[in-house]
């Protein structure tokens, strides 16, 4: 190699030496940390809050409406029921009354007293779920509510008291009066399976107003002349409303239908609605119901009809016959019969004024024995029905029958719908017989068809009702069959609604004596029991008759009339005491 060349190479490396001096110096490579291992911790578990289910009142009171059935008394209980109980096996008694009002007005011997704001602050009180309890108040609306909390709280024995302790006096049964019961003991561990509904429960009654959502009838007659009526829900059975009537303006919903029949009721919940049974124990019930429900203005009428109907108020389809007929008979004038005329004086009538004569018997009856001259027939159970068959309503008429005791009733129903002059043929055919009085063979010309005159509708159906349902025997007793039950151990009470003079001159030993006049004023002289036998008895039958169907009405079902009277049972030769 040439001198040069060495040369060349050597500038050469010395010029690349320059030029690696000259660059940037190569940063040095930092490596990272391991990121330092972080152990995973348990996770806590998410404690979820539990969702509280607010209870369903409508469903709950549908079923709790569903288990209180009619034929139970819809979960109450009559005070006579109750009085036997007392006897045989006491229930739990749960007076739920303020202290001030069991103070004044006695309680039932036996009973607890826990207010029904503290009822169900106190379930240690009571006994056992499937134990009997017996709730009692005033008129049986509270009772209502606390025996419908209490079976929503699974109480399966609960009933409450019907009427509550204003029933249990006006029966004349007995009171505590002059103390209180003692204090009530905790004889029990309650059992709360739902304690939503027992708060709700327990909010309800314990925050219960003053009047506790009740009203008065004289209050709620009051609202009825205001310009916003209220709506009247009446939640009796469709029987019930029939057969009682019902405030004008009500709507019938009964009580085992109500949860099924919820489009007739209002859909404003602030709407003011009165509800309303016999007594008040179903009306509190569907009270509390709509109320925990949302309805905000309902209240329940105290007492139900029975109390309405207690204060004279008005009611639609119904009589009120206890002052109607008891007007009527306590009204019966003496001096012209008692609404009666005897065989001579109605034989002069036939010559001077013949008046019309409706003859009531059977027509196998007129066959065999005859008629009087003039009448028509239309026996009695018929009679109502063909009112166009008889005169105007001022027009003189005459019943007669076989003794006269279906001429009196014939008569009384007549002279109730309106009829001013009509009167019965005192002892009947048979007194006219035996007066020695014509009568004529065959059968009477059939009556003529006129037009019916207007009558109350209501008093017509009831009086219709009884007439056309009278009994084979009509509710009269033989004499010699009423000797036979005399002699026999079976004593019906006896009821002489003769004059006291009459009386003395001769009466059937064991008889009553009270006036016919005077018996509506002396109804506490009868046997309380409404199914005891009654045989009622005056001189010929006629005014025993008219105190007979009076006592229907009344609601005794065992009251039978003496046929013929006293007049009979002499001329049967039966025994007869006088006064000493």
């Amino acid at each position: 190699m040439s001198k040069k060349l060495h040369v060349l190479l050597g500038l050469l490396m010395i010029f690349s030496l320059i030029l690696g001096a000259c660059a940037p110096a190569a940063e040095p490579v930092v490596e990272e940390p391991p990121a330092p291992v972080v152990e995973e911790q348990p996770q806590a578990p998410v404690v979820e809050e539990p969702v509280v289910v607010a209870p369903d009142a409508q469903a709950l009171f549908t079923d709790l409406v569903a288990n209180l059935p009619a034929d139970k008394g819809f979960g109450s209980v009559k005070v006579t029921a109750l009085s036997e109980e007392l006897v045989d096996k006491a229930p739990f008694l749960l007076d739920v009354r303020e202290a001030a009002e069991v103070e004044k007005d006695g309680y039932i011997e036996g009973s607890v007293n826990i207010p029904v704001r503290e009822v169900l602050n106190n379930l240690d009180k009571l006994p056992g779920l499937d134990d009997p309890i017996v709730v009692t108040c005033a008129s049986g609306h509270r009772g209502g509510m606390v025996m419908a909390a209490l079976r929503l709280l699974g109480y399966t024995n609960v009933r409450n008291l019907n009427g509550g302790l204003n029933a249990w006096k006006k029966a004349n049964l007995p009171v505590v009066t002059g103390s209180m019961p003692a204090a009530p003991e905790a004889i029990s561990t309650p059992i709360i399976a739902d304690q939503p509904l027992y708060d709700m429960l327990n909010g309800f009654l314990s925050s219960l107003p003053e009047g506790f959502y009740a009203i008065k009838s004289d209050k709620l007659a009051e609202e009825l002349t205001g310009s916003t009526l209220p709506t009247i829900i009446d939640v009796r059975t469709t029987a019930e409303w029939d057969k009682d009537g019902h405030i004008e303006g009500s709507v019938n919903i009964p009580f085992s239908d109500f949860f099924a029949s919820l489009d007739q009721i209002p859909t404003d919940k602030d709407a003011h609605i009165v509800v309303l049974c016999a007594s008040g124990h179903r009306g509190s019930i569907i009270m509390m119901a709509l109320r925990l429900m949302g309805y905000t203005d309902v209240i329940n009428l105290n007492g139900g009809l029975n109390a309405w109907k207690a204060a004279k108020l008005p009611v639609e389809g119904w009589v009120d016959w206890a002052t109607v007929m008891g007007d009527f008979i306590s009204t019966l004038p003496a001096d012209a019969g008692f609404y009666s005329v005897k065989p001579d004086k109605l034989n002069e009538m036939l010559v001077e004024n013949p008046p019309f004569i409706v003859d009531v018997r059977e027509p196998a009856e007129i066959e065999a024995n005859g008629y009087i001259a003039g009448s028509i027939n239309i026996p009695i159970r018929d009679l109502l029905k063909n009112l166009d068959k008889l005169p105007a309503k001022d027009q003189k008429i005459v019943i007669t029958c076989a003794s006269g005791h279906r001429g009196a009733l014939g008569a009384m129903a007549l002279r109730l719908l309106g009829y001013t002059d009509v009167v019965n043929l005192n002892g009947g055919l048979n007194g006219w017989i035996k007066a020695e009085f014509p009568v004529e063979k065959g059968v009477p010309a059939a009556p003529v068809a006129g037009t019916a005159p207007e009558v109350d509708a209501t008093r017509f159906a009831a009086l219709d009702a009884y007439l056309s349902g009278l009994p084979e025997g009509f509710n009269a007793v033989k004499a010699p069959d009423l000797n036979v039950e005399l002699t026999s151990g079976t004593l019906p009470f006896i009821l002489d609604v003769r004059t006291t003079d009459e009386f003395k001159k001769g009466y059937i030993d064991g008889a009553v004596n009270i006036n016919v006049t005077d018996v509506p004023a002396n109804l506490s002289q009868l046997p309380a029991d409404k199914a005891a036998p009654i045989v009622v008895i005056c001189q010929s039958g006629h005014r025993g008759a008219m105190v007979e169907m009076y006592l229907h009405f009344l609601g005794y079902t065992n009251v039978r009339n003496l046929n013929g009277g006293m007049n009979a049972w002499i001329g049967a030769e039966l025994p007869v005491s006088t006064a000493g």
